[in-house]
């Protein structure tokens, strides 16, 4: 953690005066490209360190975000208001991606999410097609119940609109029950109503998100593991199906793609392998499958 907090910061206020704190990891070249790291739901930025530390060595300037409400981001959760992903989308990412613009101005952007951060990921990217060279994922699928495949049909049901309708009674998500840490209310009953339809429709907003996806014509490279069992190969074909314009890259990571750890979180400890080939695919185009 101190290493992580000694990096070269950003101080970035949005207009609705929530703060974050965005960890960089420059390059001398000024026209390096550069990739933001996006958090899953309740994870911190500081554990991302080890991808960033690997995406920074193949050559890429870095920068790493915690989400609204979580790790350095203030207010901290349930001391401010709720919020959902339209907040998430159209009001923290081009507060961001402004600040990353103005430090380095001659670099081409691209951004790499993880779960929950690569569904905002692509949703900003599809809103924004000119601020963005291209979009990395992994672990990040469509949570519709049918994604997950007949046998987790009544799993997928029953476990995601129970979270959905805990934060609605109470206002927030405590934590427990596939997500274990706490998340604001809003963006778990937005996650809930995803899951029900398939489709992207944020509280409060007035985009079509889907024809946005539908629409989205840059390289995307969506990354999946054989042993996740929150995102799975199921439900990110299935997600792959709503940007059918996009020069995708899929790559399924199994035994043989030298990862020993394959599961939503473990991933991080093989960074050394996904690291450099995300960075050979953002900057050369290579296809890591």
């Amino acid at each position: 953690m101190s290493e992580f907090t000694s990096l070269e910061s950003l101080m970035v206020t949005t207009k609705d005066g929530t703060t974050f704190v965005v960890r960089l990891l420059p390059r001398s070249e000024p026209d390096a490209p550069l990739v933001l790291l996006l958090p899953a739901m309740a994870m911190k930025a500081k554990f991302y360190a080890p991808l960033a530390k690997a995406l920074h060595g193949a050559g890429m300037a870095v920068a790493t975000c915690d989400l609204r409400a979580q790790g350095e981001s203030k207010p901290a959760l349930r001391e401010g208001p709720d919020f959902g992903y339209r907040e998430l989308i159209e009001i923290d990412m081009p507060a961001i991606v402004q600040a990353l613009r103005d430090r380095f101005p001659g670099a081409p952007l691209y951004v790499f999410g993880h779960s929950l951060g690569g569904q905002i990921a692509l949703l900003y990217a599809g809103a924004h097609r000119d601020q963005v060279a291209g979009v990395a994922t992994i672990g990040t699928g469509t949570v519709f119940w049918r994604a997950f495949g007949p046998r987790r049909w009544v799993e997928a049901l029953w476990k995601i609109q129970w979270i959905g309708i805990v934060s609605r009674v109470k206002g927030w998500w405590p934590g427990g029950v596939l997500i274990p840490g706490a998340m604001a209310g809003g963006v778990m009953k937005d996650w809930s109503r995803h899951s029900l339809t398939s489709w992207y429709r944020p509280k409060g907003s007035t985009r079509n998100y889907n024809e946005l996806l539908r629409r989205l014509d840059l390289p995307v490279l969506l990354i999946s593991l054989d042993a996740d069992t929150l995102g799975p190969k199921s439900n990110v074909d299935f997600l792959a199906t709503r940007i059918p314009a996009a020069k995708r890259v899929s790559w399924h990571i199994t035994e043989s793609s030298g990862v020993a750890h394959r599961d939503h979180f473990a991933w991080i400890k093989d960074s050394g392998v996904i690291g450099p080939a995300t960075a050979a695919w953002f900057t050369e185009g290579k296809s890591p499958a």
